[in-house]
């Protein structure tokens, strides 16, 4: 082999070495190993490093009334581009015991769980254990019910009855224990014995309720073999280093061990745990406001899910309500002008009262975590326009949008 000859296979074999480095690290970038490392921890902290004498003086002040004149209790933060603008824990952990609020309590999230069930499922499409046009009746062979399917159950559109009132009516007439929380497979058992009517068809339209997530659970549950707690810690708490977040059912846990309680419309009404506490994945997610900005990170870079996931799970698969409000695969969707999106999540539950907002095109993050229900999260627009995104409140927009309560949570 001449000189020249030798001289051009080097050079080939260089370029080649050099291209398919270049692609294992275009791929590292798209794709980030589950795995934390020491590094991930230190990003974590700068992130969520914030100066209070550094914060936002409008959003300190916009806080201070809503809390004054909206009687908000509550944790909130709001950041933008990697940086806490503004957080603040204002107001009682527990009234009965006179415990204020810290930045690092635990809430139970209510439907803001339904974000992290549909991570999880979409997970698992992502690995090819199901699919979303899997039936229920593949996993549950005596769910009473044909045709629903996960991608209906994800976008609210199976047509089910809400568990939460049928089995609270059937404890009730049958004076079972109140207390002893309900696990997902038992709810999913009494749901095949009794047969209860759906709201309607498959498929027939959006219909919000708790059992779709319920259900999507107890899938996970079956298609993993490990309890819904224990799959979301490995394959979403940890990867994404949300150290403050759990699965509490009292199926496990006779008294829920955090110390935020919840109160409904007044602090008289501190808001007992009981055997409706015991089903999760629409509910039982306890966390914090920065696990849940990890957990934003998180989803931006890919640690979770890949882009074309998302991209699913942030598409609208309902008709949008007065323009531009819609439902994903567990996420509520505001579609503005322009390709804008925003994705968000609302919660209410047992005195717990949440929003949880997204704006994907502008990197901000705004959380509200309430344990008082008095509607004080109806009074955030100011914050919305001082912000520049889109108000997240459907009656803000053409059309008498939903009341509350209608089909929020």
């Amino acid at each position: 082999m001449s000189y020249r000859s030798i001289l051009a296979v080097a050079s080939m074999a260089a370029f080649l070495f050099i291209a398919c480095s270049n692609s294992r690290k275009s791929t590292t970038l798209q794709e980030p190993s589950k795995e934390r490392t020491v590094e991930d921890d230190k990003a974590d902290s700068v992130l969520l490093a914030y100066d209070p004498a550094k914060g936002d003086k409008w959003i300190a002040d916009f806080v201070q009334n809503l809390h004054k004149k909206y009687g908000f209790n509550g944790n909130m933060l709001v950041a933008k581009d990697g940086k806490i603008l503004y957080e603040k824990a204002i107001g009682w952990a527990d009234y009965l015991h006179r415990d204020s609020l810290k930045i690092s309590s635990e809430f139970e999230l209510a439907s803001v769980t339904k974000t992290f069930t549909g991570t999880a499922i979409m997970q698992l499409v992502e690995q090819g254990k199901l699919s979303l046009n899997d039936d229920v009746k593949k996993f549950y062979p005596n769910f009473p019910y044909d045709g629903i399917k996960v991608k209906l159950l994800l976008s609210h559109r199976s047509g089910m009855m809400n568990y939460v009132y049928f089995i609270d009516d059937i404890w009730r007439k049958e004076k079972r224990d109140m207390k002893k929380g309900v696990s997902n497979q038992e709810v999913m058992q009494v749901i095949a014995e009794k047969k209860p009517n759906p709201y309607t068809k498959p498929d027939n339209g959006f219909h919000y309720n708790n059992s779709n997530y319920m259900v999507l659970a107890a899938i996970i549950e079956k298609v993993t073999g490990k309890p819904y707690s224990d799959y979301m810690m490995e394959n979403i708490f940890k990867p994404a280093g949300m150290k403050h977040t759990h699965v509490y059912s009292t199926t496990v846990y006779p008294k829920i061990p955090v110390d935020v309680v919840g109160h409904d419309r007044s602090w008289r009404y501190s808001v007992a745990q009981n055997f409706l506490d015991g089903p999760v994945g629409d509910k039982g997610i306890y966390s914090t406001l920065h696990d849940l900005v990890l957990y934003d990170k998180a989803l931006k870079n890919g640690r979770l899910l890949k882009k074309a996931s998302l991209d699913s799970a942030y598409t609208g698969h309902n008709k949008a309500i007065n323009g531009h409000f819609n439902y994903g695969y567990g996420w509520r969707i505001f579609d503005g002008d322009n390709g804008r999106k925003v994705v968000y999540h609302t919660g209410w539950w047992h005195g717990f009262r949440h929003i949880y907002v997204r704006d994907v095109q502008k990197n901000i993050v705004i959380i509200f975590l309430g344990n008082l229900t008095n509607g004080s999260l109806l009074h955030l627009d100011e914050l919305y326009k001082y912000l520049k995104t889109p108000i997240i409140r459907k009656g803000a927009y053409s059309g008498s949008g939903s009341l509350p309560g209608s089909d929020e949570d």
